[in-house]
Parts: structure tokens; sequence; C-alpha cells
């Protein structure tokens, strides 16, 4: 949430024990669902999804529920370790019925 601030986003934080009604409500994928779960504009932002890919959903709106990013891949957003190079990882886009397609690869 740090990142999206920084970027100029305004977040509101909820913690919420079980995030699962939540991720069943906007029909995020299991193989995508990770510890946090936003809402923007209409759409789902699931995992550690950089500001500029949520800029990018924004501005083209596809006909998706949301984009995710499955794991903690090194180098996403506040994954970052010094010393240590990115780890390439997409970025998928998913709608209600869980079918996914990729958005972003880096």
């Amino acid at each position: 949430m740090d990142h999206l601030r920084a970027k100029g986003f305004q977040v509101k934080s909820e913690d919420l024990r079980d995030l699962r009604p939540i991720k069943a409500k906007y029909g995020v994928p299991d193989d995508i669902a990770t510890c946090h779960t936003g809402v923007i504009d209409g759409y789902v932002i699931e995992g550690h999804v950089p500001a500029d890919v949520v800029l990018k959903l924004l501005r083209e709106r596809p006909k998706v529920a949301g984009i995710g990013v499955p794991g903690m891949p090194i180098g996403s957003p506040g994954m970052e370790s010094p010393g240590q190079p990115a780890e390439r990882h997409t970025i998928f886009t998913f709608d209600r019925g869980k079918k996914t397609g990729v958005f972003v690869t880096r």
C-alpha cells in the first residue's frame, strides 16, 4: 500500500480476518488469490501489483473483473530485496467466471 500511496493513490486499508468472502464476491481465482485484495473503480487488484500496471488497467479498461499477481515475487512492490534482481513474473487478468489471461509480464 505504501507503493500505491507513493504513486499518488488514495488508499483505505481494512484489516480482515477472513478475505475468502471478499475474494468470492469479486471472483478472484484460487490460483491468483493472495493476502492483499483491493478494489478501485470497479476493478479488483489482487496481490503485489505495481502502480503503473494499475494505471494501465484504469486507462485501458479491459472487460475483466480484475488483475492479480500470484505469490510474492521478489522485486514486486513491497517485496524488493536489496542486492537481488527482480524475479520475472506475470500479472494476470481474471473475469467473474475465474477465467484468466496475461495482462503484463515483467
